[in-house]
């Protein structure tokens, strides 16, 4: 399948049924093609004559909504919530509101990657060397890094080459597709959490240092989760930041889940013995545990983190089965110096990159990917509870050059 046809189907959503009839009619003579796929159409329209009309008021409703702060007074954001939030049961989200909420948090980045990237198109006319060089400067900028970068020129020259490209027409259409190609290389299934089955107990553990909303993400995952109909127990892990246990508590009320905790202060090897007992004991599906961001150095920290993840494994053998490094898209490059840190300490399996709608940096996703090798399953895209949003690389390139690739959809249509 073309790029550009699954791009598509992302973006508006494609059902199975459809994906079958699909690949039904590529197994047909083409003149039977041809009768087939005018068949299905008429169908569709018959069946939902109203859907354009459904789908242009899905993206008129679509709202851009600014960022929590981690650190943020319990009251204030109390108040910020309204009573609806707490209370109102969460509804399926269709693939068409997801990718606007993908475009709308990448606003920011879009706005000053892509302007440049535009005024490069419209200076060079032919694609050259000096094209690649001014392109290889915009990405740097963007926070995409070097190595990424590297790797991204030298797939771009060969396809140009390959498709004997002479002029900018259509090129962004490659970049975004060989940057979809770079972040997703050669591995499947990057979003999916370690879930256990068969009414095993899943424990998700969350570091990252203080400030980068991770408490705050902790609350959102945790509503994710009980949406999917999990059972969501949280532990309060951060014994050491003041206000810290209040506020997973305000979040556990908030969404609704049980949430273990001992007074501030108190070893949170032994918060996380108690919570893996009551969650055994509860017939808990995932338990969540928060963790300390930052204690009197870097050594300590690392210390208390393998002592905290040595009584998890004790606990349950082949726990914690999810090791989720929170990490603040608007610090840009000390995000990956962060991320390298918790490498070494701990067994990272994933990045939860949180307020990527605050930031224009946002080429940062795919620098942490390919530098670490450590997926990105979840990034923040706004202060609403389900604007914490598994990641996904076709609809991240898509944010990064909505309007170009929306021309360049219109034009394989024709």
């Amino acid at each position: 399948m073309s790029f550009f046809k699954r791009l598509k189907e992302k973006l508006a959503g494609n059902s199975e049924q459809q994906e079958q009839q699909d690949q039904q009619v590529d197994l047909l003579p083409l003149d039977e093609q041809v009768q087939e796929e005018n068949r299905l159409i008429e169908t569709v329209e018959e069946e939902d004559p109203n859907s354009e009309q459904i789908v242009e008021k899905e993206q008129e409703e679509t709202i851009e909504q600014p960022a929590i702060e981690e650190n943020k007074p319990v009251e204030e954001e109390i108040s910020n919530q309204s009573d609806t939030d707490v209370v109102e049961q969460p509804q399926k989200e269709s693939a068409w509101s997801i990718t606007q909420k993908f475009k709308a948090g990448l606003e920011k980045t879009r706005n000053s990657f892509t302007s440049k990237v535009n005024d490069l198109v419209a200076r060079y006319r032919k694609v050259d060397e000096d094209f690649f060089e001014e392109l290889e400067d915009v990405l740097l900028q963007a926070d995409v890094g070097f190595e990424t970068v590297m790797e991204l020129m030298d797939k771009l020259r060969f396809e140009v080459q390959r498709q004997n490209i002479k002029d900018t027409n259509g090129i962004q259409a490659i970049i975004s597709e060989k940057l979809v190609e770079i972040y997703e290389s050669g591995e499947e299934n990057l979003i999916e959490l370690n879930i256990q089955q068969s009414g095993d107990l899943t424990v998700i553990l969350f570091v990252g240092v203080n400030g980068v909303g991770k408490t705050t993400t902790i609350g959102k995952l945790a509503h994710r989760l009980k949406s999917e109909g999990k059972s969501v127990m949280l532990a309060a892990g951060d014994t050491f930041r003041a206000g810290a246990i209040e506020q997973l508590q305000v979040w556990g009320d908030r969404v609704g889940v049980e949430v273990i905790a001992q007074s501030e202060g108190s070893d949170p090897a032994a918060v996380m013995y108690d919570a893996i007992r009551a969650a055994k004991n509860r017939g808990v599906d995932i338990l969540i545990c928060d963790t300390a961001g930052r204690l009197q150095n870097k050594v300590n920290l690392m210390n208390e983190l393998e002592k905290v993840h040595r009584v998890i494994s004790r606990e349950i053998p082949d726990a914690p089965h999810e090791v989720l490094l929170a990490l603040d898209a608007t610090t840009g490059q000390n995000a990956l110096v962060q991320a390298q840190m918790f490498k070494e300490a701990t067994n990272v399996t994933g990045i939860v990159l949180t307020k990527l709608d605050g930031t224009a940096k946002g080429g940062i996703v795919l620098a942490i990917r390919n530098k670490l090798h450590i997926p990105v399953k979840f990034v923040g895209l706004g202060e609403k509870m389900d604007d914490l949003q598994p990641f996904d690389a076709e609809r991240y390139v898509y944010g990064l050059f909505a309007e170009g690739l929306e021309k360049e959809l219109k034009k394989s249509e024709e």
